[in-house]
């Protein structure tokens, strides 16, 4: 039975942070859950690295959830050659270079998918829009007002902003969601913002639940 829930912030890249942060939390495999809130790529310069963690995190713990962020969803739309300059012009370059370092030739954008680790593929393309628990709902981004949650678009799900956090709508659960950084942890209507901005800077942010702590790195 699940007695803690732990949500993690926003890492972009942030290996060192997010190896702290999980030092601090001391995870119980065995009783708690874990929800990743997505955006683990990008800006940062071990997004790689952190992606090999989160694999060794997702073998080892049954109880975690990895969420798809927008930054994963423009990888995916490179992957699949869509989209393309979007990924690299907002910080996929330093993901780029994070996959391509200790190869052999110049550090250049290769021209096929065989750069990046086959579980690595196959972490990216399982990532969940979002996950539901009783009291809660995870969301990378936020939620529209007046939708329900199985009938949201994913791009609201990944790139919504102001009108969700701002809003009073109620969705009848707190919704914990990352994307946009705040200085601190972000409490307003039944929402909760975890991304504090560790790739600026600034600290990455774990929430437990349902205690309402925060630990930070």
């Amino acid at each position: 039975m699940v007695q803690r829930i732990f949500a993690i912030g926003d890492i972009h890249g942030c290996l060192d942070k997010l190896i702290l942060l999980m030092k601090l939390i001391k995870i119980n495999p065995e009783t708690d859950l874990l929800v990743f809130i997505g955006d683990y790529i990008d800006r940062g310069e071990h997004s790689k690295e952190v992606v090999d963690y989160l694999v060794d995190i997702k073998r080892r713990f049954r109880h975690t959830f990895f969420l798809l962020g927008n930054h994963e969803q423009m990888l995916l739309e490179y992957l699949d050659k869509k989209n393309e300059e979007a990924f690299l012009y907002n910080g996929g370059d330093k993901t780029m270079r994070s996959y391509w370092k200790g190869r052999s030739g110049p550090e250049t954008t290769p021209t096929s998918n065989s750069w990046m680790p086959e579980d690595h593929h196959d972490f990216y393309r399982s990532l969940l829009p979002y996950y539901e628990r009783d009291e809660y709902i995870f969301v990378h981004a936020g939620l529209r007002n007046g939708i329900l949650l199985d009938e949201q678009d994913l791009n609201d799900l990944i790139w919504i902003r102001e009108e969700f956090f701002y809003s009073a709508y109620d969705f009848g659960k707190t919704v914990i969601f990352g994307h946009t950084p705040f200085p601190q942890p972000f409490i307003h209507n039944r929402r909760i913002g975890i991304d504090t901005g560790a790739v600026y800077g600034n600290r990455l942010t774990a929430l437990e639940l349902p205690a309402m702590r925060f630990y930070a790195a």
